[in-house]
C-alpha cells in the first residue's frame, strides 16, 4: 500500500466528510512555497497551510534553532520551571504587541489561547467581586467551591447585586475555535450544530456596518467582548468596519468590559500591519495568538493580557489562582521556533516581500472587476496578504460544494488553495516569489472561467 491508502486505513481527517472521501494528498517534502507529493508533483501552497506557514516550509534558519534546542531540553513542565525560549519570547513579544500588555500565558493552540482568555476573564470578575476568602466569621465554610461548585461565596445575593459580570459579548459569524469555551463564543454555525445545548449562553451581535448605531445592552454586565480585529477568517473571511469596530470598543472601554482580541489568524503581518489591531483606535486588554507565531512550525498558543487583569489573580487568596494549564505549555521547541519567526519577521528582506505582496493583491483585486473570467464572482477583497471573493454558484455558506471542485482543479493545475465553501482565498507565505504568486493569480482565474 501507499502513503495515502494506509492513512485511509487508520486515520480521521479534521473538517473532511468521511463518506466518499478521497485519498489524501501525501506529501513528502516541503520547500518555501512549495509541496511535494510521493507522485513527484510539486504544489503552490497559497493558504499557508491553514494560515500558519509565514517563511515557507522547511525553513533553515528555524529547523538549525531546533536542532540545537533539541540537543539541550526538548520539554520541561512549566509549573514551577522555566527555560530560555520562553523568557525570550515573552520579553520579545511584549513589546511589539498593540497596546501596553503585561504578562504572557502559554498554552497549545489557536482553541485554547481564545479558552484562556474567556477563563481569564470571567475569573477576572469572580476574583475582583469575591469577598474575604471562603470562610464565614465563626470561621466554617459558607460553600465549598470544590465540592459543590458554587461560583463564589457571597451568599444569598445574586450576581448583579455582587457586581460580578458573567455575560459574554460576540460576533454573529464568528469563528474562535473547537474547544467547548470557543465554540461558546462563535457564531451557532455547522462547527457548532451537534453542540447546541452544551455551550454556554453569549450574546451576539453583528459585526457593524458604516453608519450603524451600537446595540441597545446593558453593558455593565458583560465580563468581556471578544472579536477578530477586522476580518472573520472561518466565517469565510468577511471583512467589517474598523469605524464601527472602534466606537463598540470605546464603549466596552467605557464599562470596562474586558476586550479580547483574537488575533490568531491576523496576527503577524496577514493585513499588512503586525497586527490587526494596529488599524483601531483602541488597543485590546488581551490579545490570543498562535498560527503564525511560530511561522507554522511547532503549535504553540499565546494568551497576553494587561496588568490590571493580572493583578486581579496576585493575591494571598490561593482560591484566586487560575487554575488553568496543559502538559506542554511553553514547550522550550516551540518558544523556540517562535523566537526566530519572529527574528525572521522584523528581517527588512521579510518586511519588504509582505509588502510586495500587499501591492500584488491589492492590483490584482482591481484587475478582476474588469475581467470576463471573474463575471460570476463577487464581494471582491483584500486586505494585506488576505485576497478574497465568493463564487456566485449556490448558497453562500461553508457547505457549497463548490469549494471541492475548485480545489480540485487548482491542485491539477499545481496550486492548493481551499476555498471555505464558495469564498474562495489566498493567503500566501511571504517567501512566495513574484512568479509563483502570479501562477496563482493565472490559475485562480482559470479554475473560475472553468466553474462558472
Amino acid at each position: 500500500m501507499n502513503l495515502s491508502q494506509r492513512d485511509r486505513a487508520v486515520i480521521w481527517h479534521p473538517f473532511t466528510p468521511q463518506k466518499q472521501m478521497p485519498d489524501p494528498i501525501a506529501v513528502v517534502k516541503g520547500a518555501g512555497e512549495f509541496l511535494y507529493d510521493d507522485q513527484g508533483n510539486e504544489y503552490i501552497d497559497a493558504i499557508s497551510s491553514w494560515w500558519v506557514t509565514l517563511h515557507g516550509h522547511a525553513h533553515p534558519k528555524i529547523a538549525e534553532a531546533l536542532y540545537k534546542q533539541a540537543s539541550t531540553i526538548e520539554q520541561v513542565i512549566f509549573a514551577g520551571f522555566t527555560h530560555e525560549p520562553a523568557v525570550q519570547l515573552a520579553e520579545n513579544l511584549l513589546p511589539l504587541l498593540p497596546g501596553t500588555f503585561h504578562k504572557i500565558f502559554y498554552s497549545d493552540n489557536g482553541s485554547t489561547s481564545t479558552e484562556v482568555a474567556i477563563k481569564m476573564s470571567l475569573q477576572y470578575w469572580w476574583n475582583v467581586n469575591k469577598e474575604g476568602g471562603t470562610r464565614n466569621e465563626e470561621g466554617g465554610s459558607k460553600k465549598d467551591p470544590v465540592s459543590k461548585g458554587a461560583a463564589d461565596s457571597g451568599g444569598e445575593r445574586n450576581e448583579e447585586e455582587r457586581g460580578r459580570r458573567t455575560k459574554v459579548l460576540a460576533f454573529n459569524n464568528s469563528y474562535h475555535g473547537d474547544t467547548f469555551g470557543a465554540m461558546s463564543v462563535s457564531d451557532r454555525s455547522v462547527f457548532t450544530l451537534a453542540f447546541q445545548e452544551k455551550l454556554f449562553e453569549v450574546v451576539f451581535i453583528d459585526p457593524p456596518k458604516k453608519g450603524d448605531s451600537l446595540p441597545d445592552l446593558n453593558w455593565k454586565e458583560f465580563a468581556c467582548f471578544i472579536y477578530e480585529p477586522l476580518v472573520q477568517g472561518a466565517g469565510c473571511m468577511q471583512f467589517y468596519e474598523k469605524d464601527g469596530l472602534n466606537a463598540l470598543l470605546s464603549k466596552c472601554k467605557e464599562h470596562q468590559v474586558i476586550c479580547i482580541a483574537d488575533e490568531v489568524m491576523t496576527g503577524f503581518h496577514r493585513t499588512g500591519k503586525l497586527f490587526a489591531s494596529e488599524y483601531l483606535a483602541h488597543t485590546p486588554d488581551i490579545i490570543c495568538l498562535s498560527k503564525g507565531l511560530t511561522g507554522g512550525t511547532m503549535a504553540l498558543g499565546v494568551t497576553a493580557c494587561v496588568e490590571r487583569i493580572y493583578q486581579a489573580f496576585v493575591t494571598d487568596d490561593k482560591l484566586k489562582t487560575f487554575f488553568h494549564g496543559h502538559s506542554f505549555t511553553a514547550n522550550p521547541l516551540a518558544c523556540t521556533a517562535a523566537v526566530t519567526s519572529l527574528e525572521l519577521l522584523q528581517d527588512s528582506d521579510c518586511v519588504a516581500r509582505i509588502e510586495r505582496i500587499c501591492k500584488a493583491n491589492t492590483e490584482f483585486i482591481s484587475s478582476i472587476k474588469s475581467d470576463e473570467a471573474f463575471v460570476h464572482t463577487k464581494n471582491h477583497r483584500q486586505l494585506g496578504t488576505i485576497l478574497a471573493f465568493e463564487i456566485t454558484s449556490g448558497k453562500d455558506e461553508y457547505l457549497n460544494s463548490i469549494g471541492t471542485t475548485i480545489t480540485k482543479l487548482a491542485l491539477e493545475k499545481g496550486v492548493f488553495i481551499r476555498p471555505l465553501g464558495n469564498t474562495v482565498y489566498i493567503m500566501p507565505p511571504y517567501c512566495i516569489s513574484e512568479e509563483s504568486l502570479k501562477k496563482v493569480y493565472e490559475v485562480l482565474r482559470e479554475v473560475v472561467r472553468s466553474v462558472r
